[in-house]
């Protein structure tokens, strides 16, 4: 196997797909961004692509949202949960007293804000590519516009002569971000019984009751939402599509016959993956909501048709 993540080495990007069965084992090109790693994923170059699509702060990642949706075949995998900690870095000598700015990812520094408004607030903010790409700056650039980046510990382990000015900043101590594995074209993998599957549903007309008539096809038919989000087209104003997650796997049948309702009210609906979650945690649905229920309705409709189903039945559902 060959993976693509969001680099360089030592981002969280590359500790989630370490994770990943043979990974560390197998090649590993890093990516500069996420668009970019999708690409590979979807031009042939590597086999699958780990990126960041939600943390438990900040949400989801808009990126990575955005990409795979106007991405054709991509497929999630596969998804790990990384518990995110951070150190503040600088060059040997740096002191926090010459820290004028920080770099660092969007997302890291929306976890820090709070600790870096209190311990440094003089310190102005420098969007980074990654974690790991600001840490690095520090010393491959001799003037990178920073003094000083905030990453994870291992890329601070990884490269001994970055400074560690201070340790486990983040603002909430139990942040966890949510990695995918995308695939292209990739067979689903099997059922366990705690399994998400995710959707790119776009909204197909601005009007009264446009959103519950999507919402309606999971709760009619006993499905969570693990996850919503409202990203725009890009097309006009006013013009979005939702990224879903629902609890189930697309081989289970209130999934499948909410997909086939989903389609009705919104024809350009894509399905980005089924497979399972990475906190194990079971669906439990009602029996109503069940397969054998499923099951029953269609085979007790199949019976009112003793002679066998009409032939201008024969094409539907």
């Amino acid at each position: 196997m060959h993976y693509t993540f969001l680099g360089p080495s030592g981002t969280f990007t590359e500790q989630a797909l370490l994770s990943v069965d043979k990974a560390a084992e197998s090649t590993r090109t890093p990516s500069t961004s996420v668009p970019a790693a999708l690409e590979k994923v979807l031009g042939g170059e590597v086999d699958a692509a780990m990126v960041p699509i939600e943390n438990s702060v900040e949400g989801g990642v808009t990126a990575t949202l955005d990409a795979i949706a106007s991405a054709q075949d991509a497929r999630i995998i596969a998804e790990v949960l990384v518990p995110i900690s951070f150190v503040l870095v600088a060059a040997p000598g740096t002191t926090l007293d010459d820290v004028q700015t920080i770099s660092t990812h969007t997302h890291a520094w929306a976890q820090v804000r709070k600790w870096a408004e209190q311990t440094v607030p003089h310190a102005h903010y420098l969007p980074g590519s990654s974690t790991a790409a600001a840490a690095l700056g520090l010393l491959t650039s001799e003037n990178p516009g920073y003094e000083a980046a905030i990453c994870s510990p291992i890329v601070a382990e990884q490269n001994p002569q970055l400074e560690v000015l201070a340790s486990n900043i983040g603002d909430n101590k139990h942040a966890v971000t949510r990695f995918v594995l995308v695939a292209r074209n990739h067979q689903i993998p099997a059922p366990t019984g705690a399994d998400k599957t995710t959707l790119v549903v776009p909204l197909p007309e601005d009007r009264p009751g446009a959103l519950l008539d999507l919402l309606e096809q999971f709760s009619t038919r006993g499905i969570n939402l693990s996850r919503i989000e409202s990203r725009p087209t890009g097309e006009f104003l006013g013009a979005y599509f939702f990224s879903i997650d629902v609890d189930g796997h697309i081989y289970d049948a209130r999934v499948r016959d909410a997909l086939r309702g989903l389609h009705r009210v919104s024809p350009g609906i894509k399905f980005i993956g089924s497979y399972p979650r990475a906190d194990l945690r079971n669906t439990v649905t009602e029996d109503i909501h069940q397969d054998p229920a499923f099951d029953a309705a269609r085979d007790w409709v199949e019976s009112l048709f003793p002679e066998g189903r009409p032939e201008h039945l024969r094409h539907g559902i």
